[in-house]
């Protein structure tokens, strides 16, 4: 005779909030299986928790700032998944970072997830906690295989003695509706000169080669969009225009975004992202810089520079400037839009178009969650609005009275500045020998770089590969110089949380110019920093000195930018 067994008592019913809710995910590569990320650090995690799971209450808000705040507050942590074959597993990590070994020193909340939907649950209590942990850090999912996609839910469940608010279901955002239609025309600042739009549009109507190029940071780059190459922005704004220009295969599509990184390193890096070292002639520049630049040392200057060199490339291109939107309603516009106004060019602001929808209760289009991937990037149907607003004001252009003149005034100064009109790039590979360079011990090649999904691809590209990395335990020498005729000279540095990543000092002439410490953004990215700016041409002696640690002991030095 069968025993019957009882079943196990209900799991408490105990408040929550969402703080990833109904999310699209695409893997990357990770070798033999596949992996996508949700950071949750730097303010992420109590974005999500304002955004997503409607948390007003700011005690709350502040016990998700540290580990032990999050253990105090959070019982247990309830992920659920979603994929086309149910039956699929994932493993779901939520990572803790460290204090002294950011990657490698905090608990790991794992489970195993079976792709049905159905929620498991992860219990504080049954973590193996550390002495590093110190803040919450990202999210993992991995996946069986690469390039898999699916839906992910991550719920907080409360402890005794904290209550959650209601959690709010949005209704399906109507694209094709009249509201949202008047969204989109609100975010058109100024529809600027339309001449080299207009002839972009004849040279592609005659069957010539067009391509259409987009420059800036994480946004461009993808992030929030999943797969990250064809539901970015500008994937979607590259088809929407090449369906007003007759959707012909003459129309290519060039995208070159890197996360984290202002128009300072954008200005830098142009000729070799955009222009592909002189294999691309733009037809089209859209600039995204407007939540990036926060981090530009000249406050506008280096933005300014990045249009006037491409509004002066010899293919004489049409520029649109793009400014997208944090979900604290931050942007920079109010100090980029003059440089638009100088130079009368096309501009589009999502700021304007989305933010003063999110707080029309009764009549908005959208929420901030359904906008926003996290604090920083949008959602698909983010990436969607964006795209939207940059092809709104590419066919108030085709559709204006044509006009047979653009003065782009590139012969007189800029309104903020352009110093850096005539920036170039030295590394191994480009312009090695202007200058008189001394490696040093400076003899390695670092290959665990920054990497990009560069135009359609999936596959990543790693940014400036072509560098010189100093490794202390293999050199001593830990000193780099070059001399040169410049007039402003810009280092970009690897920034990195590994526990080995070193601290250099940079000089010129002697003179100590600043600190170099990859711990000041503390992860993998590109950091262009300036060592001189002046107004004339003056020989120099620069040298970066390595400090000697017997842990921290390497140190990148991606290139330079120079202004001769």
């Amino acid at each position: 005779m069968e025993i019957v067994k009882a079943p196990t008592d209900p799991e408490k019913n105990r408040p929550f909030f969402y703080i990833v809710k109904d999310k699209d995910f695409f893997s990357e590569d990770d070798g033999d299986r596949g992996i996508s990320y949700l950071h949750q650090s730097d303010g992420r995690l109590i974005s999500s928790a304002k955004y997503t799971g409607n948390i007003e209450d700011e005690s709350m808000l502040k016990l998700l700032e540290t580990v032990d705040g999050f253990k105090k507050l959070v019982h247990s942590v309830g992920v659920s998944v979603e994929m086309d074959d149910s039956d699929t597993e994932c493993e779901f990590v939520f990572q803790m970072y460290g204090k002294e070994d950011l990657y490698g020193g905090g608990a790991n909340l794992i489970s195993v997830q079976k792709a049905d939907g159905s929620e498991k649950r992860i219990y504080m209590s049954d973590i193996n906690w550390t002495e590093d942990d110190n803040v919450p850090g990202q999210i993992k999912l991995y996946t069986p295989k690469p390039y898999q996609k699916g839906f992910i839910t991550v719920r907080l469940y409360l402890n005794d003695g904290y209550e959650a608010p209601e959690q709010i279901e949005e209704k399906p955002v109507d694209v094709n509706g009249d509201a949202y239609k008047n969204m989109i025309k609100a975010s058109l600042v100024q529809a600027g000169n339309p001449y080299r739009l207009q002839r972009l549009y004849e040279k592609a109507k005659a069957g010539k080669d067009v391509y259409l190029t987009f420059i800036g940071g994480s946004i461009t780059q993808g992030a929030g969009a999943t797969p990250i190459n064809t539901e970015c922005y500008a994937y979607k704004s590259f088809v929407g225009i090449k369906k007003l220009l007759g959707d012909t295969e003459n129309i290519h599509f060039i995208k070159a975004g890197v996360g984290g990184t202002p128009s300072e390193l954008g200005m830098i890096r142009f000729e070799r992202d955009v222009l592909r070292d002189g294999e691309v002639t733009p037809d089209l520049v859209v600039v995204e810089f407007a939540v990036n630049d926060d981090g530009d040392e000249t406050k506008g200057d280096c933005y300014e520079s990045l249009v006037r060199k491409a509004l002066g490339l010899p293919g004489e291109p049409a520029v649109l400037l793009l400014f997208s939107v944090f979900s604290d309603d931050y942007n920079l516009q109010e100090r980029l839009i003059p440089v638009g106004k100088r130079y009368d060019l096309p501009m589009a602001s999502v700021k304007n178009a989305v933010v003063p929808n999110f707080y029309n209760r009764q009549e908005r289009v959208l929420t901030k969650n359904q906008y926003f991937y996290d604090m920083f990037h949008p959602t698909n149907l983010g990436h969607t609005i964006m795209a939207d607003c940059v092809i709104n004001a590419v066919k108030q252009a085709f559709d204006a009275k044509a006009v047979d003149e653009y003065d782009p005034k590139l012969l007189s100064p800029g309104i903020i500045g352009n110093t850096y009109d005539e920036v170039f790039l030295i590394d191994k590979k480009d312009n090695k020998d202007y200058g008189d360079i001394h490696i040093g011990g400076f003899t390695e090649t670092d290959t665990d770089l920054q990497s990009v999904e560069l135009d359609i691809d999936l596959k990543q590209t790693p940014e400036f590969p072509h560098n010189w990395m100093y490794d202390g335990s293999k050199s001593d020498d830990n000193v780099f110089t070059i001399d040169l005729q410049c007039k402003a000279l810009v280092i970009i540095m690897k920034d990195s949380g590994e526990i080995d990543a070193a601290t250099a000092k940079a000089y010129v002439d002697g003179k100590f110019i600043r600190d170099l410490d990859p711990y000041v953004n503390r992860w993998r990215h590109c950091n262009p920093l300036i060592l001189i700016e002046e107004s004339e041409t003056k020989i120099h002696h620069v040298e970066i000195q390595v400090d000697k640690d017997s842990v921290r002991n390497k140190f990148t030095i991606l290139g330079f930018g120079v202004v001769k």
